[in-house]
């Protein structure tokens, strides 16, 4: 025994109608074309929007999870060329550091006096 199952607006209207030779149509009433987000399957009906929400919403959830994986790869690509060049700027700081030292060391043995007393008397 299988039931005939009818859906009705919770509303209480009806998505179209045609009344006095003109076709009545809510503008909840709404076209979707495309891929269903769960069967894969190609969808193109006319339906309710607020039917259509819990099927949209798996859809933006899939979109979202998406973006997120790639926000995700370019986060560690950014972390990983900004280790680098901070890798590039702490040895070049160290080069300079050492260049500084020896310059430093070099302008202190000029600056020190050398006592040339001779020989003692």
């Amino acid at each position: 025994m299988s039931i005939d199952v009818e859906l009705t607006c919770p509303l209480g209207h009806t998505c179209e109608e045609a009344v006095d030779g003109k076709l009545r149509r809510c503008a909840w009433y709404t076209r979707i074309t495309g891929k269903h987000p769960q069967s894969e399957e190609i969808v193109d009906e006319w339906c309710c929007a607020i039917a259509w929400q819990p099927i949209l919403m798996v859809e933006m959830s899939q979109t979202n999870r998406g973006q997120t994986q790639a926000i995700e790869i370019l986060r560690e690509d950014m972390k990983r060329g900004q280790d680098a060049f901070n890798a590039l700027v702490a040895h070049q700081t160290n080069l300079l550091g050492r260049r500084r030292d020896h310059a430093l060391h070099d302008a202190t043995l000029e600056a020190v006096p050398v006592r040339d007393e001779g020989p003692e008397p």
